[in-house]
């Protein structure tokens, strides 16, 4: 008598039976991780559109409006300076321990993130891609010199001082709630190194793209890959849909773990709208990583 054979169950069946097919996609080894901002909800820093985030209450400045206006510029680095200490403040929670130590056991081969907060990297996982840059850089525009963000906020904090008592609401990218007024008050600095350069931070701005070479870079790990786990994103932007797609389009099995829906779920085995870093934790703990 032939051995039934038991499919995986599909999107949408209960945590008990999703959580096992992740422990096996994991269990397998050669798992791609691909994060998004739900995964650093638990160390402060909110996330635009899951069930515990805030929405933007500005537009959020473009490439084109940075480089193309002294006046905005002043008004992003205000608005950052301000909201800065979140971000730079911000520590890795369960969740990206959790992804450190499948990464660690070797069943999981690379991660990409689509988040600029540095916690992958705090939280010893520096190999991780960050597909959007990182808030911890500032480079030059004109010199392509590179700093760290903290000397960056030393020198914007002793040239704005009364700044210091100021509080407001930050967003996800580290971008402050602030008054019009403030705005125009604050002063900038240039690059050390060239003298006049503008300084940036080191992030993919809207209107602006990727890098070629890392786009690529991350097709390759999805290629290398047996499988794809996301972790704490929507999907909601092309530039980490598109690597669900190629690895869908591959017949990989792609697995989500993110609280709310998203763009990649008609593509995924399995979607668990769970907790990141409790369910991430368990999933490392079964796995005796």
């Amino acid at each position: 008598m032939d051995t039934a054979v038991t499919p995986d169950p599909p999107l949408g069946t209960g945590h008990a039976e999703g959580l096992a097919v992740v422990e096996r996609m994991l269990a397998g080894g050669n798992v791609l991780v691909l994060s998004g901002a739900g995964l650093s909800t638990e160390s402060g820093i909110p996330d635009y559109r899951g069930p515990s985030g805030s929405r933007r209450r500005h537009t959020p400045m473009t490439y084109q409006d940075f480089t193309g206006s002294e006046e905005n510029r002043r008004r992003y680095w205000a608005r950052s300076h301000l909201g800065w200490e979140s971000i730079g403040l911000a520590r890795p929670n369960a969740g990206h321990r959790a992804v450190t130590r499948l990464v660690t056991a070797g069943l999981v081969h690379a991660v990409i993130t689509q988040n600029v907060d540095g916690l992958h990297a705090a939280a010893g996982t520096p190999q991780a891609v960050e597909l959007h840059g990182s808030l911890h850089r500032v480079i030059c525009l004109t010199c392509e010199n590179t700093v760290s963000r903290r000397q960056l906020h030393e020198r914007l904090d002793q040239a704005n001082p009364e700044f210091r008592a100021l509080a407001a609401r930050v967003n996800p990218d580290g971008d402050a709630e602030l008054a019009r007024e403030w705005e125009a008050a604050f002063r900038t600095v240039s690059c050390q190194v060239c003298g006049t350069g503008t300084l940036k931070p080191d992030v993919v701005f809207f209107g602006e793209n990727v890098p070629k070479p890392r786009v690529a870079h991350c097709f390759d790990l999805v290629d290398a890959a047996s499988a794809l786990l996301v972790t704490g994103s929507s999907l909601t932007v092309m530039s980490g849909l598109r690597f669900v797609r190629h690895a869908a389009k591959q017949g990989k099995p792609v697995a989500v773990v993110n609280q709310g829906p998203t763009r990649g779920d008609d593509l995924a085995a399995v979607h668990l709208d769970l907790p990141l870093g409790e369910t991430l934790t368990g999933l490392a703990d079964r796995l005796k990583a």
